[in-house]
């Protein structure tokens, strides 16, 4: 079969660097262009994963984080591509497959979030391109990353970033692997960029907040999603660089907030009081876990624990045990109190007043960041009004950080019994 050329103004100049054939001496495994609407992402990957498997023939995944239909892939870009390239004689297109004439080359289109074993089981996959990943959770990476795991394979990766805490940004962006290419790319990056979409940007840039518009078009991740109840407050933590490294006082006892789940995610936050101030020095999510491995993780940290507060719910009993939750961490050797059983709203502005206080671990409270940026309310479809919070994966953490916001003025410090916190200030005692 006669060879593919692509030349190389078929892709941006900023595509370039990742035409070298795979399995090239000193190749890069992660190839990563994440940025704004309109740079071309999606549209040169698929141009340059053509000349790949033109060139030499493979297995080919497609994923994202949801995939219901071969319609929500990168199926249809993959074909018109292939027809704007003149590739036709390489490949044989289907309502739901494309592969190459010369054996051995598919490229195969998968979720990841409801695929999980299949694409463990997937052999010889020599590419992986992960589109729209700005929606892939951590849990999603971690597995995958390592089932692509043939000799000199590759992970391409093209997001427009969402939010600073998101798993994509904080893993391909924020602290890439060595070697990576990662290129911040958008729309004045394109040389191809339509007219029509410049009309879409100049009115985009009119109506939307400045925020939006960056996030939009630029590519500028933001620290809280639009509308979330507490987008002010974590902004305003940022901004008085409060969310940093906050090591654990190793002379003062840490304090567990917890929010009770089994299917729904197990959100504990692990606190100190120091003075005027919050410290919230890490935090541990999980579900479908028993009480005693929450327990085990919490006693191999290194910390001096102080006080469990449990939510109301966690002192019923439960009908097949006869226990409740609290009596089993009891019997567990841990100090339990209740928080106070109020309204979600009374909760929500307990919370509020808490942001100023709080300090937060960059590092270990990044998936407390991440729900917090992300707690929003539910909009009434007909008058868009905003009504009661979401309940969804974010929400129980959310519920952890107000059940916090309840208790803060209990928290014992290492003076032993509880003082009123006196509500001031933003830089951290030492």
């Amino acid at each position: 079969m006669t060879d593919f050329s692509m030349p190389s103004e078929f892709v941006p100049p900023w595509g370039i660097d990742y035409l070298p054939a795979a399995g090239a001496p000193g190749g890069n495994r992660y190839k990563v262009a994440w940025g704004g609407r309109g740079s071309s992402k999606s549209w040169t990957f698929a141009r340059i994963a053509i000349a790949r498997m033109a060139h030499k023939p493979m297995r080919f995944l497609c994923a994202r984080e949801l995939q219901i239909s071969i319609k929500d892939s990168v199926h249809h870009l993959l074909a018109s591509q292939i027809e704007a390239l003149n590739a036709g004689f390489y490949f044989e297109v289907g309502d739901s497959f494309i592969r190459t004439k010369a054996p051995g080359g598919e490229f195969l289109f998968r979720g990841l979030r409801h695929n999980a074993s299949e694409i463990k089981s997937m052999e010889a996959i020599k590419i992986c391109w992960v589109e729209e990943a700005q929606a892939v959770s951590e849990d999603s990476w971690k597995w995958l990353l390592p089932t692509i795991r043939e000799d000199n394979s590759e992970v391409w990766v093209t997001f427009n970033p969402e939010m600073t805490t998101d798993p994509t940004y904080l893993r391909f962006v924020h602290d890439p692997a060595e070697g990576a290419i990662v290129r911040h790319v958008n729309y004045w990056d394109n040389p191809w960029f339509p007219d029509s979409l410049e009309l879409e940007r100049l009115t985009d840039k009119r109506r939307l907040t400045n925020e939006d518009y960056e996030c939009i078009w630029e590519g500028k991740p933001k620290r809280a999603v639009t509308g979330a109840i507490y987008a002010g407050e974590v902004e305003a933590m940022y901004q008085a660089n409060r969310v940093r490294d906050v090591p654990a006082d190793p002379s003062l006892p840490v304090h567990a907030v917890w929010d009770m789940g089994w299917a729904d995610s197990m959100a504990i936050i692990m606190v100190q009081r120091v003075a005027s101030e919050v410290r919230v020095v890490d935090y541990l999510e999980d579900s479908h876990q028993t009480l005693d491995w929450y327990v085990r993780e919490l006693k191999a940290k290194p910390y001096n624990w102080g006080i469990d507060y449990l939510p109301h719910d966690a002192f019923h009993k439960d009908y097949k045990t006869g226990k409740s939750a609290a009596e089993i961490m009891e019997s567990l050797n841990r100090k339990i109190e209740a928080t106070p059983e109020v309204s979600v709203e009374d909760g929500i502005r307990h919370a509020r007043m808490l942001f100023p206080m709080a300090f937060m671990d960059r590092d270990r409270c990044t998936r407390l960041l991440q729900c917090l940026g992300r707690y929003r309310r539910r909009m009434h479809a007909r008058t868009s009004e905003p009504m009661a919070p979401e309940h969804d994966e974010f929400s129980h953490v959310a519920d952890a950080w107000r059940y916090l916001g309840l208790v803060v003025d209990q928290l014992p410090s290492s003076m032993g019994g509880a003082q009123r916190i006196k509500r001031r200030g933003s830089g951290m005692a030492v």
